[in-house]
């Protein structure tokens, strides 16, 4: 049944150049493990490579040439390197695929590319790469070499085209489908030629009949639907079924018959439950859609019938074969789906299946994808936003949804945050190994909305067990529960980098929007990540609800005072934007704001319009807090008054100079004081040997470690239980040591009592190089 389905995955323009967007192999790894046919294609990326290669600029600069384009003088200037542009494409193009960087000198050292705005501003790459940083110096420049075309292309052949925003603006707040209907009738671009060429040569090599779309954020609606579109000229009874992240939020209240010219069936929240219902239906090929495609008919001719006592019998049977096949119809075993029936009128069906628990969703299936195609690019000089574009990442989720789910401003109230699951650890680690044996790529990218803590913990005791090495980064709540020795432990499985929502950096603020945190509780948390050598990136926001100017001034200076003491080396300020199914959209009289608009319309509808009268002018503010933050991030200008970013009028801020030094130099409660907690250690078991003392023997431990080699010494009795402990913490990772178990055991017969043991130079030495207590 499910072989006869021949299923096509597609991810429109654009998400990220440098590594797939999972959806898509999410849905081939689950789909694939029940018998379809699957296949999946990147069309953002095969879009890139058409358009970024000496062909396809050729066919740019040929019809920008043959065109009426009103130019600008950066447009001119480029027309004028076509021949530089022609000669370089190729080579950068293979450089950013990491497939030939000794090209690096030449971007660097020579005037190698063609230069146009985007060189303008161009920061002091000396101080921002080192003297040794040449791949990634000549990486930023072939990256603003290509958003450099980018503009050229978006200026005349392309206007909607983006790297990461793809005619993002049609689709962002459309109450209306207007206009994306106006441009999807237009005549195509050059770019919507060159995308259609590749979906045509698609859909003849897998000649699918079904075709689904991923549409994660407003950018890729535009091509997803365009694709579509072609898809219904060119195989007519292909369905098409669209899902992702900006249905998820935004059509949730879809009434718009016009979009379902294009897609067939719209699903909400995670696929794999939806879909599986919708291709068995399809898979039946069963009269069922039938009755849907002729149900307008069949009840006109029920009515022109009259069914009576003098009808044929002929006549009743077929009235009730009708009326059988319209309820049948009407009872579609859909779960969570759009679609328009045959009265012209948009449906939704959901039937109450269960949804697909996180552990059975399956492994994501990366084949298809051309991995080493892919363009490591590096756009702006903030160290998290590099690791976004830059380099492979397998993404994986530890869990489905979020633990806190009650931030005010998050959309709470939807599945993919209100619905948390878990997976066993071993489960995880199944995935990863059965990832990297596929795609050859160790470098994994956790894409939950926050990361629990103790499923990081056990993730990161199976992956130690395992021997798996992996590189890994993700997003946390800072919150009490990474202690400095779980930022070890996450740090020793191979964790390099984590993000997490600082937000306002205000307690009055933070406690409004029901962070769960506090200023000094981020300031220790960060300390603990960046001892443990894991580099931090804080979520920042401003205007949030009732923000004064003070509060926002007040939140600098923290963010100031976190980047001086460099436990915070990354962050980035969002301008907070209330959405319909965040607490504050459904209740913004309780957060002091009013609802402007928009009317709620037939098509999109999340961002809400709002007034803040108790607040400031948040706008204002904007980019004075992007430039302190820029020049921070770089350690520049830590010491200038925050007046000096803005230029305007500000007050003075009122959070003490060393609120975040005193939040760290507050005494914690030792982890060693916590009996039920677990030991764990990094290091190798030791060695034991003895020698004399003043008083008889003392026993001395070798730990052989990678960096250096470290002695422990302690009293002769306490040498073989200490032994024993830490080999069997070094070698069984089952069985869990507490620290009271480890109370119990310790010898009777030493002088030295426990308590006091935990003090001693010898056990503080083991905490230092490893022994973790959790």
């Amino acid at each position: 049944m499910s072989a006869s389905l021949r299923i096509l995955l597609i991810t429109p323009p654009l998400t990220q150049l440098n590594t797939p967007y999972p959806a898509t192999a999410y849905l081939k790894g689950f789909l694939g493990g029940r018998g379809y046919q699957v296949t999946q294609a990147d069309l953002g990326l095969e879009l890139v490579l058409k358009l970024f290669s000496k062909e396809g600029l050729g066919r740019v600069f040929a019809e920008i040439e043959a065109g009426a384009y009103s130019l600008t003088d950066n447009a001119r200037r480029m027309l004028r390197l076509k021949q530089s542009y022609l000669s370089t494409i190729g080579p950068v193009i293979r450089f950013l695929q990491n497939k030939d960087n000794t090209l690096a000198p030449r971007i660097c050292h020579s005037r190698f590319l063609p230069e146009a705005s985007r060189f303008d501003n161009i920061a002091d790459l000396e101080t921002a790469f080192g003297t040794m940083g040449l791949t990634d110096q000549a990486r930023h420049l072939a990256t603003l070499y290509l958003e450099d075309l980018g503009d050229l292309i978006k200026e005349t052949v392309g206007p909607q085209f983006g790297f990461s925003r793809y005619a993002e603006k049609l689709a962002m707040s459309a109450t209306s489908f207007d206009g994306l209907h106006e441009a999807l009738q237009a005549a195509p671009n050059l770019l919507d030629q060159m995308l259609v060429e590749l979906l045509d040569e698609l859909v003849a090599r897998v000649q699918p009949n079904v075709v689904g779309f991923t549409v994660p954020f407003p950018g890729n609606l535009y091509g997803a639907l365009r694709l579509a579109g072609r898809v219904k000229q060119i195989s007519p009874a292909t369905k098409t079924l669209m899902g992702g992240g900006y249905p998820n939020t935004e059509l949730r209240n879809l009434r718009e018959p016009r979009f379902f010219d294009y897609i067939d069936f719209l699903t909400l929240d995670d696929g794999e439950g939806p879909w599986l219902r919708l291709l068995e239906w399809l898979g039946k090929g069963n009269r069922a859609a039938e009755f849907v495609e002729h149900q307008a008919e069949a009840e006109v001719e029920y009515l022109a019938t009259g069914v009576g006592s003098g009808s044929s019998a002929a006549a009743v049977e077929m009235v009730h074969s009708v009326l059988q096949g319209a309820v049948e119809a009407r009872n579609l075993p859909f779960q969570r789906t759009f679609l328009r029936n045959a009265t012209g009128e948009v449906e939704y069906i959901n039937q109450p299946f269960p949804d697909v628990p996180h552990p059975e969703v399956g492994t994501p299936d990366y084949s298809d994808l051309p991995l080493t195609e892919y363009l490591s690019v590096i756009e702006v000089l903030n160290p998290m936003h590099r690791l976004w574009s830059d380099g492979r990442w397998n993404k994986l989720t530890v869990a489905h949804g979020c633990y806190w789910k009650r931030c005010s401003f998050c959309d709470v109230t939807l599945d993919y945050i209100s619905r948390y699951e878990t997976a066993p650890s071993a489960l995880l680690v199944d995935r990863i190994e059965q990832i990297i044996a596929q795609t050859g790529q160790t470098g994994f990218h956790f894409v939950d909305e926050a990361a629990p803590p103790l499923a990081l913990r056990d993730l990161a005791i199976e992956l130690l067990k395992r021997r798996v090495s992996i590189t890994w980064w993700g997003n946390i709540r800072f919150e009490k529960t990474f202690t400095p020795d779980l930022c070890r432990l996450l740090a020793a499985s191979g964790c390099i980098a984590v993000s997490g929502g600082l937000e306002v950096a205000s307690d009055r603020l933070l406690a409004l929007m029901e962070k769960g945190v506090t200023i000094a509780q981020v300031a220790r948390v960060t300390d603990g990540f960046t001892q443990a050598g894991i580099m931090v990136h804080a979520y920042l926001m401003y205007g949030f609800p009732t923000q004064t100017a003070q509060e926002t001034v007040d939140s600098l200076e923290v963010v100031r005072q976190l980047f001086q003491a460099g436990i915070v080396q990354s962050g980035y300020w969002h301008r907070f934007s209330m959405t319909a199914h965040s607490p504050v959209g459904k209740n913004p009289a309780k957060y002091k704001v009013a609802a402007i608009g928009p009317e709620q319309g037939a098509f999109a509808w999340n961002d809400l319009w709002h007034e803040d009268p108790t607040g400031t002018d948040h706008e204002a503010f904007g980019p004075g807090l992007a430039k302190a933050l820029y020049n921070y991030l770089h350690g520049v200008a830590l010491t200038e008054p925050l007046s000096f970013w803005f230029d305007f009028r500000t007050p003075k801020p009122t959070v003490p100079r060393h609120l975040i030094q005193q939040a760290l130099q507050e005494p914690a409660k030792p982890d060693d004081a916590r009996p039920n907690n677990r030991l764990f250690w990094l290091g190798n078991a030791p060695e034991l040997r003895y020698e004399p003392a003043k008083k008889g023997q003392r026993a001395i431990l070798t730990f052989y470690e990678q960096a250096e080699d470290f002695e422990v010494t302690v009293p002769a009795v306490l040498g073989p239980w200490l032994l024993e402990l830490l080999t069997t913490l070094a070698t069984d990772y089952d069985t869990k040591i507490l620290l009271k178990d480890a109370a119990t055991s310790y010898p009777t017969a030493t002088s030295q009592p426990w308590e006091q043991f935990l003090l001693s130079p010898g056990w503080q030495l083991l905490r230092e190089k490893g022994l973790l207590v959790l």
